[in-house]
């Protein structure tokens, strides 16, 4: 039996692979990343990467020993002769973190702003839009705890989701406060839930003990029946009042700038080092588990990874492959594939060599490719139009000998005589006539 990809992930095929899946290729990821990144830079953000794998206990502190991706979905990485102690990266976060603490990257200007994509892991089960390799773009900024740093974050987060093309989403904002206002509401869902222990699912009895706000965001309907029926109070009753003052800052400058929202009393975030903005950013054309991606403000993360004085952080992360799901589904056209500038064929063996010559000279300019073997005229251009091509070059003796090249148009069919000597003037002449097919 052949072997197949591991299940749970993808392979990134080339355009006009004939098994692309969703019909999304590596292509079509590059596209999305560099998109993201254009909005991201533009607002001051730099590129960082982290390594894939990490000490099992930055992720364990970073994610919380209490979440399910801790719990039930880490790929632990074992190899000869270390102690296994590493895990696959489930998230961007706690990297970057670290990566700014290890770095020093404190001595750079604050608030700093941060932004990375790649691969991420869980060993969850997979479904439509959930793999076990999936991929992330990452937003991260630290050094400032002001209400305008989320703000901006939550508006940049929009912007590339709108850059993209998308319309149909929509952001979900809450806050969960300081610690006190999560310690108050934990005290007072303890005295909601313990009534009813029977009643709750295995994981919120484990839940309530260790950290009741994560019973909210429990997968079980029989559960959420329950939070439903007890007319559980949301998290926003119990914001103190600077978190509260902090909160509403946030809104103003949200609409201010015209940034759509609605305000959701059930986002939750459960770990302790938590603070203040948390939002999630949705599209129902993902399927019933509609978040594209989500946010929040973590300034006690530095201090649980081992860090002396607190860091400030906010930052938010969205999956690729869902919000691809998400462009399929608003029925949006992706970039079509970029064919070469220039398609050079021989049409004799003796000349194949020089054929190549030319080309590899013109990719000083743009894209160029050549045939590998002699093609008749006819053969030739519709290896070229296959391929994408803009122009086309034939080469015989005849050209060769006069050391001109007859240059075919397949977009226009006008054809011209071109000297070897002024092939890249001519085609920087055809980019800046299209410069937005050869950027």
């Amino acid at each position: 039996m052949a072997i197949k990809r591991p299940k749970g992930t993808e392979d990134h095929l080339p355009a006009g692979s004939p098994k692309l899946t969703l019909d999304v290729s590596a292509r079509d990821h590059a596209w999305l990343v560099q998109t993201a990144r254009g909005v991201l830079e533009r607002a001051g953000a730099q590129r960082i990467d982290t390594p894939l794998f990490e000490e099992a206990e930055l992720v364990k502190r970073g994610v919380g020993g209490s979440t399910d991706i801790v719990r039930k979905e880490m790929f632990t990485v074992y190899y000869f002769g270390d102690h296994g102690g590493y895990i696959l990266r489930p998230e961007g976060t706690a990297g970057i973190v670290r990566a700014y603490l290890q770095g020093g990257l404190k001595q750079l200007p604050s608030p700093l702003k941060l932004w990375t994509h790649g691969p991420m892991f869980r060993a969850e089960r997979q479904q439509r839009g959930r793999l076990r390799q999936f991929h992330q773009v990452d937003y991260e900024v630290l050094g400032s705890a002001d209400a305008l740093v989320d703000a901006e974050a939550i508006a940049l987060m929009v912007q590339v989701v709108q850059a993209l093309g998308l319309k149909g989403v929509r952001v979900k904002l809450g806050s969960i406060g300081d610690p006190e206002d999560r310690e108050a509401y934990n005290a007072y869902l303890r005295g909601v839930f313990t009534p009813h222990l029977e009643a709750l699912s295995d994981d919120s009895r484990d839940r309530l003990g260790r950290n009741p706000m994560r019973i909210l965001d429990s997968k079980s309907e029989d559960d959420q029946a329950l939070i439903a029926r007890l007319g559980v109070r949301p998290m926003l009753d119990f914001l103190g009042p600077e978190a509260k003052t902090h909160f509403e800052a946030v809104q103003r400058y949200l609409d201010t700038w015209d940034v759509a929202y609605d305000l959701d009393p059930s986002i939750v975030r459960g770990l302790d080092y938590y603070r203040r903005t948390a939002w999630e950013l949705h599209h129902e054309g993902v399927g019933a588990k509609s978040a594209l991606g989500g946010g929040g403000r973590y300034d006690g993360l530095a201090q649980e990874l081992g860090s002396k004085e607190a860091v400030p952080g906010i930052g938010w992360a969205f999956g690729v492959e869902r919000l691809l799901l998400a462009l399929e589904a608003e029925g949006r056209a992706l970039p079509a594939p970029e064919g070469p500038l220039l398609y050079v064929a021989a049409l004799d063996e003796q000349n194949v060599g020089y054929a190549a010559t030319v080309a590899l000279g013109a990719r000083r300019v743009g894209r160029a490719e050549f045939a590998y073997r002699a093609l008749k005229p006819g053969t030739a251009f519709r290896d070229a139009e296959r391929r994408g091509a803009r122009l086309v070059a034939l080469i015989g003796s005849q050209e060769v000998e006069g050391d001109t090249l007859s240059i075919k148009n397949l977009v226009t069919g006008t054809q011209t005589s071109v000297h070897t000597r002024d092939l890249h003037t001519f085609l920087q002449g055809q980019i800046a006539q299209h410069p937005q097919e050869h950027a």
